[in-house]
């Protein structure tokens, strides 16, 4: 039996894979599109990342002997899921370890925002680039002001749990409430979108991208958030009208915002750089080693599974 992983990762987690499998990582940082289709058809099981698009041609290219495609990552708007599932592909997701590592990037994002942290660093760093007093560089505390959460699921409450700890007050926003007994953990309520943006100092999205949420935040929900708000967006760049973000930013109808991820990753709008009421990562959420090993040992159990006939895997389609 033979895997197929799309990116160069860490060996540390795939021991006990390699122990029943034969695993391929690319000899470069990551195979191109035109090498897995020539690749697949001679493997039982496919590991992308979310920088590798398994559209219908990568599908097609392993349809006959590709049983699963575990993604390495919880979201997995990369792959054409209908279309696997229609060609009798298993696809597989790892939400869990990603929980932490991306609520202490939202975290961090906010603190950067809040208190300019990025930009009093490029600044301090030129001859005369600030003044120094009592009334120069001044940001934001966060401590006693309401952060407003979309999507209140597993991350969502991890940051949740920070905040609090912080001094913060929560509200969110969900299709539907979470039980009354976390909503009494996280000192909580439910709202409609457009009251939790006018009353949210800080604003941070944790929802997938799917056709609902795709603009989700757009011109409209940026002029009803507060003069005084804060955006952070570590979930998926389309969940974000980028062009309406960066007018709002420059008119500072906004005061900051906070990005991890973009509409168009890795290629990310020109504008954007040119704003010092913006801190901006590169799709780091879960980029710390201890999260990448996790990952690695998460994906491995749900192909070792699936191949045992274990049902307990996290199959998304």
């Amino acid at each position: 039996m033979r895997v197929l992983v799309s990116t160069c990762l860490l060996a540390k987690g795939f021991e006990e894979l390699m122990e029943h499998f034969e695993v391929v990582f690319p000899e470069n940082d990551i195979f191109t599109k035109e090498e897995v289709i020539q690749l697949l058809p001679d493997f039982d099981a496919f590991i992308p990342t979310f920088q590798f698009k398994v559209d219908k041609q990568v599908i097609d290219a392993g349809t006959g002997r590709l049983k699963i495609i575990a993604n390495y990552g919880v979201g997995y708007n990369n792959i054409d899921v209908d279309y696997a599932t229609l060609k009798g592909i298993i696809v597989t997701n790892t939400p869990d370890p990603v929980i932490e590592p991306t609520a202490e990037l939202a975290m961090a994002l906010m603190l950067a925002v809040a208190r300019r942290v990025a930009e009093l660093d490029k600044n301090i760093r030129v001859p005369n680039g600030l003044k120094w007093g009592v009334m120069e560089n001044l940001g934001l505390s966060l401590y006693g002001k309401t952060l407003g959460i979309i999507g209140m699921g597993r991350i969502g409450q991890a940051l949740a749990r920070r905040a609090i700890a912080s001094g913060m007050n929560i509200v969110y926003h969900n299709r539907k409430s979470i039980s009354p007994e976390l909503e009494a953990i996280y000192k909580t309520r439910r709202l409609e979108l457009t009251e939790l943006l006018k009353i949210s100092d800080v604003v941070s999205i944790h929802t997938p991208l799917t056709n609902e949420t795709h603009q989700l935040i757009n011109d409209d929900c940026l002029q009803q958030m507060k003069s005084s708000a804060i955006l952070i967006n570590t979930s998926r760049g389309g969940v974000v009208d980028e062009m309406a973000l960066i007018q709002a930013l420059k008119n500072k109808r906004i005061y900051a915002a906070g990005l991890d991820v973009y509409e168009n990753e890795p290629n990310i709008n020109q504008e954007l750089f040119r704003l010092d009421n913006l801190v901006l990562s590169p799709h780091n959420g879960t980029a710390t080693l201890d999260g990448r090993i996790e990952m690695s040992k998460f994906t491995c159990q749900n192909i070792i599974r699936f191949f045992a006939g274990n049902k307990n895997i996290t199959q998304v389609n």
